[in-house]
């Protein structure tokens, strides 16, 4: 399988031989460790469930879960596989599975904004402020309508903004240090620094 998890550490530069500066994000990644294997007959589907970090103070219910992959993870995700693996509880995936040039996807979670206004959050044009108006240009305005009297579901409204789920497709690994279990990928990944994401690659 060709999948990891990781810590996003922030982004540099790499410059080719050919004098080509190409942006990648540094990714702390793996090594991961099988805590569960799911089969259709057993779960309804075919899966595999890895744990990455050390963590501290696991509840007992974890702590029994892990117990068999001899591991204290910090994180526990699953990838689902098309098919039955071949991988069993407490093998390891580490950042050697992958190849520069691999295209890979990328999950994590987005930056949190708060709470943001209209202008801010959908890229709301502001109101004039000339001929008396009263100042607030930055207000939503109408929202209703006469006919029927409420207001659509989904319409676009001041909110929490960020903090959501992000799916990133095709982006490239330029970079692998094995023995400090980094990964770099050519461009931006979402959410913050520290934050985890997961990296699934095409076999």
């Amino acid at each position: 399988m060709k999948v990891i998890i990781g810590t996003k550490v922030g982004m540099t530069q790499i410059i080719g031989e050919d004098g080509l500066v190409t942006p990648v994000t540094i990714l702390q990644a793996g090594p991961i460790t099988a805590t569960q294997i799911k089969t259709v007959e057993k779960d309804g589907y075919n899966a595999v469930q890895f744990g990455y970090g050390q963590g501290k103070n696991l509840s007992k219910s974890v702590t029994g879960h892990v117990k068999t992959a001899s591991v204290t993870p910090k994180i526990l995700k699953e990838f689902r596989t098309d098919s039955e693996t071949e991988m069993k509880v407490g093998d390891s995936i580490s950042v050697e599975a992958f190849e520069i040039g691999d295209k890979v996807t990328v999950t994590g979670t987005s930056k949190g904004k708060g709470f943001a206004g209209t202008v801010k959050r959908w890229n709301f044009e502001e109101s004039r402020n000339t001929h008396g108006f009263k100042g607030n240009i930055r207000r939503v305005g109408s929202i209703g309508s006469m006919y029927p009297q409420k207001v659509f579901k989904g319409k676009k409204m001041p909110g929490r903004m960020g903090h959501d789920q992000v799916t990133v497709k095709n982006l490239v690994v330029a970079y692998i240090d094995k023995e400090n279990n980094i990964l770099g990928l050519k461009g931006a990944v979402p959410g913050p620094k520290k934050g985890i994401v997961t990296v699934e690659g095409k076999e």
